[in-house]
C-alpha cells in the first residue's frame, strides 16, 4: 500500500484540504486524536484512494473549536462525537451534535482518552 506525505492544516483550511481531497476521489476512512501534551491535540484525517493512503494533520491548543468537516463530509459526524466524547475536542458547526452522550456510559468518566486534563486544578 502506498502512503503519501502528510498534509499540514490549520483550523482555517482543513475544511477546504477535505472538499479538495473527495472532489477527488479520496474516501475518508476514519478520524484519530492524539493527545499532545497539556497544551494540545492533533487530529489526523485519515483518505484512501486506489489502495494508497494520505492524512491531513491538524495541531491545535486544547479549549479551541476546530471546524467540523461532517457538512462537507456527513460520515464524519459520528467520529467527530467520538473524538469529543473521547477526549472534549469541540467541533464548531458539528451538525448532529450527541453532546457527549454518542458512545458514553453515565458511570465513565468524562474524556477517558485525555491523558492530560483540559480543565483547570483546583
Amino acid at each position: 500500500m502506498k502512503t503519501l506525505d502528510t498534509i499540514t492544516v490549520t483550523p482555517e483550511t482543513v475544511v477546504g484540504e477535505v472538499a479538495k481531497l473527495v472532489t477527488s476521489g479520496w474516501r475518508m476512512i476514519t478520524m484519530s486524536c492524539v493527545d499532545l501534551s497539556p497544551e494540545q491535540f492533533e487530529v489526523l484525517y485519515h483518505f484512501d484512494k486506489e489502495l494508497a493512503e494520505t492524512h491531513l494533520r491538524l495541531t491545535f491548543p486544547k479549549g479551541m473549536a476546530i471546524p467540523s468537516v461532517t457538512p462537507t463530509l456527513f460520515m464524519a459526524v459520528l467520529v467527530e462525537n467520538e473524538i469529543k466524547d473521547h477526549f472534549g475536542v469541540c467541533f464548531d458547526g458539528l451538525p448532529l451534535d450527541f453532546d457527549g452522550k454518542l458512545y458514553l456510559e453515565e458511570e465513565v468518566k468524562a474524556t477517558p482518552f485525555c491523558k492530560y486534563s483540559t480543565g483547570t486544578k483546583q
